[in-house]
């Protein structure tokens, strides 16, 4: 006879609570989030400063190093914390002074604890430390790498890596061991605790003030009571190594970024841009530009020339606001350009770099990066705004146009052709100011030719800002400005500036 058919419970309404492995799971994915989004409110200095593959250690491996703690060992600390607690409070209603002497050992072992700690702590930090290190030279390595092809220098990189890797075992042994030594130390407490309590009983007992049967029952305890302490020995490493990475992740997250927002103030300028006594330096680095003052009127065309390292690109990213002026203020249609919000700056610059950076999928994908106001249209109508533009032709260089696939480190499209996406993605928004960083330099002179076209196209309010070493691309320049010595000066002429320019590589 089959068993009675139990009657169907109702579904809950609730969801099931997650398992302590999925809690576990969730403060991982929020901090990497957190740690993510924290770097993407700091500024391009932070990251000139810093290598990449250390900022992906510390997402990924430390961040792991924290969740193994929570999902492996917390419960396991926490359970034979909870054991060690109740034990040692049983032991002092027992018998207070030998509860207390069989505690003494325990208190020896918290006391080299707090002393040794730090040190433990110290060698869990830097092992994570050199693991970003490690984490970094490979990542350089793997960026470079068609360099290394090129000029056959495995080597170079090999003892580079090896050199990192070795740095990072032995840090990894010095964490290792420091991380395990309190096992044999808190084992020879137990040790000691069972030696005390059976030497100091036999004198109660010998006195008449213990029962043989109270201090078996107190070796029990004392067993009870050291054996979790044992057990937290063993996980003290993971817990030492969550610390660490705790610290490295607390690095980041306590970060703040130095380009705040400040509040608007009245100017008499009426320039596009302007600068006021600005003066630049990198961190730890010479002056780039020395109190330069300049204006650049709306809806003119001016050129930037001077030597390799002059400061032209420099000074391009002062007009953006990628970098903030050490001295003096940059004037955005009037106002200080640290006044505008982040999405409001950007809405009235298009920045076209010298080394354009694409992001893996489609030339829409990349287009529509720049320009997210596109973002609902349909890739036909997208198409006609293109051709408004007078991109269409661009677009026409590209196989399969919108569709077309784009790998952000592969070799499927020339640098000549990024350029061009990048051209579209920022010439479409039809920003007041334009800046061209060598932007038509590894493109050939017809479609340099398209480009000077399309320019003409855009409002006659834009501003352009030409950063180029072919003089023919600034030819048409209503000014053209030197760059060199930290100083920015008004060249008056392309026969001026040809002359400065050639001083000027020659004196740099």
């Amino acid at each position: 006879m089959g068993r009675p058919a139990l009657a169907a419970r109702p579904p809950s309404p609730y969801p099931p609570p997650p398992s302590w492995g999925g809690r576990a799971r969730r403060i991982l994915f929020n901090l990497r989030n957190a740690i993510f989004n924290k770097l993407q409110e700091l500024p391009v200095a932070f990251f000139n400063q810093n290598r990449s593959g250390d900022l992906i250690s510390r997402i990924n491996n430390d961040t792991d190093k924290l969740n193994q703690f929570f999902a492996q060992a917390l419960m396991q600390f926490l359970g034979n914390a909870f054991l060690i607690v109740g034990a040692g409070i049983l032991l002092l209603v027992l018998n207070v002074r030998l509860g207390g002497a069989a505690l003494l050992p325990a208190v020896a072992v918290l006391v080299v604890t707090q002393l040794i700690g730090g040190w433990v702590k110290r060698a869990s930090f830097k092992s994570l430390q050199t693991l970003g290190g490690l984490s970094g030279e490979i990542q350089e390595s793997l960026a470079n790498f068609k360099v290394i092809v090129a000029f056959n220098r495995f080597d170079y990189f090999r003892d580079k890596f090896a050199a990192a890797n070795a740095t990072n075992y032995a840090a990894s042994i010095r964490a290792g061991i420091a991380s395990n030594i309190f096992i044999p130390i808190y084992g020879l407490a137990y040790n000691l605790g069972q030696l005390v309590v059976l030497a100091y009983g036999i004198y109660l007992i010998s006195s008449g003030e213990l029962t043989t049967g109270l201090l078996i029952g107190f070796l029990l305890y004392v067993t009870n009571f050291y054996n979790p302490l044992r057990q937290l020995a063993s996980i003290w490493s993971s817990l030492q190594l969550a610390l660490a990475g705790l610290d490295r992740i607390s690095e980041v997250l306590a970060l703040q970024s130095d380009m705040a927002t400040v509040p608007a103030e009245a100017t008499t300028s009426t320039a596009a841009i302007a600068f006021d006594n600005v003066s630049f330096h990198y961190p730890d680095g010479a002056e780039v530009l020395k109190s330069v003052s300049f204006t650049l009127e709306r809806g003119k065309t001016y050129a930037l020339v001077g030597p390799t390292g002059g400061g032209k690109t420099t000074t391009a990213s002062l007009m953006a606001r990628l970098y903030d002026p050490t001295a003096g203020t940059v004037l955005l249609d009037g106002r200080d350009i640290r006044s505008y919000p982040p999405e409001e700056r950007v809405a009235k610059i298009g920045f076209i770099l010298q080394e354009p950076f694409l992001f893996t999928g489609t030339v829409r994908d990349n287009i529509l990066y720049g320009t997210p106001q596109y973002a609902s249209l349909s890739d036909e109508a997208l198409e006609r705004n293109l051709d408004e533009a007078g991109l269409s032709a661009l677009l026409a260089r590209f196989e399969d146009g919108l569709a077309t696939k784009v790998s952000a480190t592969g070799d499927a499209m020339s640098l000549g052709q990024k350029q061009l996406i990048a051209f579209i993605r920022a010439t479409l928004r039809r920003p007041e100011i334009l800046i061209l960083d060598e932007a038509t330099a590894n493109i050939d002179t017809v479609t340099e030719q398209l480009l000077q076209g399309i320019l003409k196209r855009l409002p006659a309010t834009t501003t352009r800002v030409i950063i180029a070493h072919r003089l023919n691309t600034i030819d048409s320049a209503d000014a053209i400005f030197f760059v060199n010595g930290g100083a920015v000066t008004l060249a008056g002429s392309m026969e001026r500036a040809i002359d400065m320019l050639l001083h000027g590589a020659m004196v740099s």
